[in-house]
């Protein structure tokens, strides 16, 4: 396998991390973690633990991100009704890499390449140890829901069940 922590996205991750003073290293999974349960199998680990990054589009055509548990699916009626806007949009690939600097698979909750509204999954807080991408499908890091709070400025809100 090639070195992850030379790719350019997990050094950038790792350099956001640096500067934001979180202490969580990242740990190379042999397996991929593209989704969470992947990510929870790997690391031996609930499924809810998995903290994973979604995106989505809002109204003006920014992107929201939205940091969720593994247990539960996004309800993008529910948040965009929280958000007292009409809907969520989807986004593809293209839109995901231009906004975070990440591919589909590894976007980290950090070291975006531009600004984004953030809202983090309640159930979170449910776990003393959450695991977060750190810029690639097998790269990952242990934090906690403070620390994401913190870091990212997010919202809290119950996203979906």
């Amino acid at each position: 396998m090639e070195n992850i922590l030379e790719k350019a996205a997990v050094k950038r991750f790792i350099e956001a991390r640096n500067s934001l003073g979180v202490s969580g290293e990242v740990h190379i999974l042999s397996e991929s973690a593209r989704t969470a349960t992947e990510a929870a199998a790997s690391l031996n680990v609930e499924v809810g633990q998995i903290a994973s990054s979604l995106i989505f589009k809002l109204p003006n055509g920014s992107p929201l991100l939205i940091i969720t548990s593994g247990r539960h699916r996004v309800d993008t009626e529910l948040v965009a009704l929280k958000l007292g806007i009409d809907s969520l949009g989807r986004v593809d690939a293209d839109f995901v890499k231009a906004s975070s600097g990440y591919s589909i698979g590894g976007v980290a909750p950090i070291g975006w390449v531009s600004p984004v509204v953030t809202l983090i999954d309640e159930a979170l807080n449910d776990y003393q140890i959450i695991w977060a991408a750190a810029g690639h499908p097998h790269a990952v890091y242990p934090t906690t829901f403070e620390e994401l709070v913190r870091v990212t400025g997010a919202k809290s809100m119950i996203v979906g069940e």
